[in-house]
């Protein structure tokens, strides 16, 4: 079963704790001095927020999996309807490792669909990274400009 993937960069992660656990009516599920997470059933989502020193907002948006079949399933229609991908295995983010898929929307935006594998204790060194969104090279940490 999938779960909508919600995460946002946030300038106070206290102020944005307290809000989101108002707005959910829940404690995270995971908090960190840099990160927290809530993994909810109503609504289904695994929200996060963290506090790394960029631009507050909308970081990216994603579809998580519970197994490496729905994953598979995921990327073949990506590839299917011509979308572009990027894979990105053994990823070290947020406290996990996740094997991941990354996509851009028309807008610019980040989309990925990640299978997570198991927590680690630090955040870790990746990050986003995208294809070029069609016609421009203006994605977060787009795969043709420098890292």
């Amino acid at each position: 079963m999938k779960r909508f993937h919600i995460h946002i960069a946030v300038d106070d992660l206290d102020a944005n704790i307290h809000f989101y656990s108002g707005l959910f009516q829940a404690e995270p599920t995971v908090r960190h001095a840099d990160y927290a997470k809530w993994m909810l059933d109503d609504p289904r989502i695994n929200f996060a927020i963290s506090q790394r020193g960029g631009k507050a907002g909308l970081d990216h948006l994603g579809i998580q999996v519970e197994s490496a079949a729905e994953l598979a399933a995921v990327q073949q229609a990506l590839t299917a309807a011509a979308l572009p991908v990027v894979e990105q295995k053994q990823a070290a983010c947020c406290y996990a490792e996740s094997d991941k898929y990354w996509s851009v929307d028309p807008q610019g935006i980040a989309w990925e669909a990640f299978h997570s594998l198991h927590s680690i204790p630090v955040f870790g060194a990746d990050g986003v990274v995208t294809p070029e969104p069609a016609g421009s090279c203006c994605g977060p940490k787009s795969a043709c400009s420098p890292q």
